[in-house]
């Protein structure tokens, strides 16, 4: 799970990426046991290709041309390249365990239906609204992701940052490479994951062809045969980014309404550290780690 490395800079989002890594076997452990489902935790680490000149060096291990195609023999990109010790996740089967482990500790999940506001009494949240019915709380979290802006009242200016992906079989490849402008993620299904685009293109999800295909054809810049594995499917989501790149975490103006969005690229690996530090939030506790400079508060105009 590579952190973003524009973000990564920050030394609570440092903070935040070390806690989470550390706490991220054992939460799966734990996911897996509750829910009887797999989750595919990859340990194998990353090969990245430092062929970007806007980005930092990552902290790592320098691979000679015989150790990289000892590591990867499909792999014959010609570039500077660097190990790290990094794992890797299906975000969907870790989706569908958490929904699995969700149920069995009896939380109720209601789906189907869009959020269109909060009700509040005493200045304090009452309820949360959807297009079907109301749900009464005395706290609420706003963690709709890229579409977090779109409930109110607090101003939580969330930008979607759409992001074209492919996957193709056979995965050619064991572990996460990266370079060309592309990373490659082997699943332990059989499949190649190939990503990902970032574009400014508000709220739409059409995949487009032309993007799909140049991003195949750079993975087959890093290992040749990617470009004769069959596509299985393409796909695109939205990131919720945010005007200062950083998360937005923690309480509120408003009694009882909680925010926990704008970790772009960073979901999956912060998602761990983001439950065991708002949990605490909201239950009145002292975090874990502090995170007044991730606070909704930044945004509002100054009075």
């Amino acid at each position: 799970m590579l952190a973003d490395r524009e973000a990564g800079a920050h030394p609570l989002f440092r903070a935040m990426a070390r806690v989470s890594a550390a706490m991220y076997p054992q939460w799966v452990h734990q996911l897996q046991d509750e829910s009887g489902m797999h989750v595919d935790l990859r340990e194998q680490g990353t090969i990245r290709f430092l062929d970007d000149d806007h980005v930092p060096d990552p902290p790592g291990e320098s691979l000679s041309h015989d150790e990289l195609r000892k590591l990867e023999p499909e792999v014959t990109y010609d570039a500077p390249a660097m190990f790290l010790e990094e794992r890797c996740v299906d975000p969907r089967l870790l989706t569908d365990s958490l929904l699995g482990t969700a149920r069995h500790l009896a939380v109720d999940i209601a789906s189907g239906s869009e959020v269109t506001g909060l009700e509040f009494e005493c200045d304090r949240v009452a309820a949360a609204v959807t297009t079907k019915s109301r749900y009464p709380a005395a706290a609420v979290v706003n963690c709709a992701g890229a579409w977090a802006s779109q409930i109110g009242p607090i101003r939580v200016p969330t930008i979607p940052v759409k992001g074209q992906m492919l996957a193709v079989t056979p995965p050619v490849v064991k572990h996460v490479v990266r370079g060309n402008g592309v990373y490659l993620i082997p699943r332990g299904n059989g499949r190649l994951v190939i990503g990902a685009t970032l574009e400014d293109a508000g709220f739409d999800k059409r995949v487009e062809p032309e993007a799909i295909q140049r991003m195949h054809q750079a993975a087959a810049v890093l290992a040749p045969n990617v470009g004769q594995a069959r596509i299985l499917e393409d796909w695109a989501g939205l990131r919720p980014g945010t005007p200062d790149k950083l998360p937005i975490m923690g309480a509120t103006s408003v009694s009882g309404h909680y925010v926990a969005t704008g970790h772009y690229r960073d979901g999956i690996l912060l998602a761990p550290v983001t439950a065991k530090v708002m949990s605490q939030v909201i239950r009145g506790e002292k975090p874990e780690l502090d995170l007044a400079e991730f606070s909704p508060d930044r945004f509002e105009p100054e009075t």
